[in-house]
Formats: C-alpha cells, structure tokens, sequence
C-alpha cells in the first residue's frame, strides 16, 4: 500500500488526527482517551494555547489509515525566552511497525521547521507536552502523562533523534507517620510567617495574575521551560475547576506577596478506558503535581508546606498514594523535596532532540 504524507486541515481532519491516539492506544488494558476538548483548539489555531505560536499537523496515511502522526510547533513564548531556534515536535503516536512512515513523517515536519528558521527539534517537550516513558510500560500514570508504547524510542531514533534530557517520576505511599509530617511541616511554615491558601479561596481578581506572576518567576530558568501568559493559566484554573483541582491548588503568601504556587489536579481516574476485568490498583489512582517557588523565598519550607496542603486534602478525599510527577534528573532541589515528601522514583522517562544538518 502506497504510503503518503499529508497535512490535515479543517475540523473533521483535525478530529481524525486527534482521535488516532485512541488506535494506538487500545492494545492498552488501562489507558487515558484522547483528549479532543483541549487538544483540537489549538490544531485549530484557537487561543490561548495557539497564541504567538505556529503549528502544522502532518499525518503519515497507507491504505487510507493513519499510521502515525505529529505537531511542528515554532513557539514564540520559548524561542523569545531562551533566544534559541529550537522547534518542538509535539502529539507525536504511530502504530507499530512504522519505521519508514515515521522517517518520512519526521522529515516533512523537521523540513517544514528548518523553512521557519528552526535549527532542532525537541520531541517529549514543550506545548503541554511530556517526555516519554522508557521502563513502566504497564501502569497507569497520572492522566497527563505519556503512556506511550516501548517501540516509539526505536520509531523516533531511527527517525534521527537522540536523547537529551532525561526525567524521574515520583509517587508516594500514604502512612500515618507522612501524614503527620505534612501536617507539621504546613504548620512550621505557618509560624515562619508564611500563608498558603486554595486557588479557590484566593482574591479571584489577583489569583491569575499573582499566579502566573510566580510560576514565570520560578521556572524562569528551568530547563524546557516557557513562560506562561495570564490567558494561558486562567484557561487551565477552567480546566482544574472541572476536576475539583482549585481546591487543591494553592498560593503561599508572605504578608501579602505570593511567594509560591502549586498545581495539583486529584486523581481521574472514573475517565480512565479498562478492558473487561481489569481494576486499577490504588497505586494507579494518582494526582498530578506542579510546584514553583519564587527565588527570595526558597529554603524556608515553602516547597514542603505547600504540597503538604494539597497532600493533607487529597488524604482526607480517601487518597492512598500521591504523585510528586516528574522531575528533571539532574534538579537536585526539586529530588530532594520528594524525598522529604516521602516519595520515592516509580519511573523513568526521557525527552529527544534533532539536530538539523546545515
């Protein structure tokens, strides 16, 4: 069958490409649906998330099926920040056995990013977007993760990308003596003079701003990293609010300065797609989990207060474990909270580049 390259345009086909993830997928006896609500307006061009961006979708079709398919993303937010020509390949998945339509469909986008001045590709990166796993193949992680299959590393290296970065994935086993150690550790910041409170409690005419205000200032030198706009957050805090996630996500204050942000979304796992007779393990019902801390407030037990905050509430929801989420191999700082949180390393994940020949 001949194999083609094409460029879907228009809602029906971005639909399709949307929904290729679910083929992909379905070999899976637990896994995550795609998500058409969030992710088709930006293949639409529709913001926040399109804003100062430029996307082309390309799918790899034989026989009148996709086979694979991908983003090329200039993303204007990162290439200002970082004052680098790197492009992103995003909403990367094809079936197995798709080496030369994964090669051919890695070209045209790599091409199409080289004609827009792109000196890389990143992949597993980038535009809500996460890295890809390379070890626990099974579980069921958080409901923002890649639950990608082992052969894309084989698809996406013969197709020119190497690994350059990799990540830690952290969960934590709830016990009486860590739900004391949240409490005291939230009540120790409390005495030092600092506030946390739930995003929903927050003054809703300041919380998107200070909000955004403090995780720009917090990720600012991150590896990977892109600041976010105020549209881009308040869009997310809709998104949370629909999952309960406002009451778990939260500002520190010192005074009245923000000082610390924390994104966590309770564990979805009712939206999860299992085949008959498959249960979830407790330890596969799991929150997600961001956390930034403004430079002047760092090592004063900011970090620890305010995930013992959300970590005390998904407790008393019933949790069993909690996600501590991915954390780059090398941010020591951020490892180290874990391992005051009780967490320890469930897997192991890995984000790819391409470099393009001049």
């Amino acid at each position: 069958m001949a194999l083609r390259i094409e460029t879907p345009e228009g809602e029906q086909a971005l639909s399709e490409f949307v929904l290729f993830h679910d083929r992909v997928y379905e070999y899976r006896s637990a896994r995550w649906p795609a998500t058409v609500p969030l992710q088709l307006p930006i293949l639409m061009g529709q913001p926040p998330f399109a804003s100062e961006r430029q996307l082309k979708a390309f799918v790899a079709r034989e026989g009148g099926e996709i086979v694979a398919r991908a983003v090329a993303l200039v993303d204007g937010h990162y290439i200002r920040h970082w004052n680098e020509r790197l492009g992103h390949i995003v909403m990367f998945e094809a079936m197995p056995d798709t080496r030369e339509a994964v090669e051919r469909l890695m070209d045209e986008a790599c091409r199409w990013l080289a004609e827009r001045g792109m000196q890389a590709a990143r992949a597993g990166s980038g535009l809500l977007e996460f890295p890809f796993v390379i070890d626990d193949y099974e579980s069921l992680p958080p409901s923002v993760l890649r639950q990608n299959p082992a052969y894309y590393h084989c698809l996406l290296k013969d197709a020119g990308f190497e690994t350059e970065k990799g990540w830690v994935d952290y969960k934590i086993e709830v016990t009486p003596e860590l739900t004391a150690r949240y409490r005291s550790a939230l009540e120790a910041a409390i005495r030092a003079g600092f506030s946390i409170v739930a995003v929903k409690d927050a003054d809703p005419s300041q919380r998107v701003h200070q909000f955004t205000t403090v995780w720009n200032d917090a990720f600012k030198a991150h590896w990977g990293a892109a600041p976010f706009t105020e549209d881009e957050i308040a869009s997310l805090f809709e998104f949370f609010a629909l999952l309960g996630g406002l009451d778990t996500s939260v500002l520190a204050y010192r005074g009245t300065e923000p000082v610390g942000v924390l994104m966590v979304t309770p564990e979805s796992s009712e939206g999860a797609l299992l085949k008959a007779g498959r249960t979830l393990k407790e330890s596969e019902k799991l929150n997600w989990l961001g956390i930034g801390v403004h430079a002047s407030a760092r090592g004063r037990g900011v970090n620890l207060a305010m995930a013992s905050y959300a970590y005390l509430e998904l407790i008393k929801r019933g949790a069993k474990y909690l996600s501590y989420t991915l954390v780059l191999d090398d941010n020591w700082p951020s490892r180290r909270t874990a391992e005051k949180l009780g967490a320890k390393v469930c897997a192991s994940y890995v984000t790819y580049r391409r470099n393009f020949r001049a």
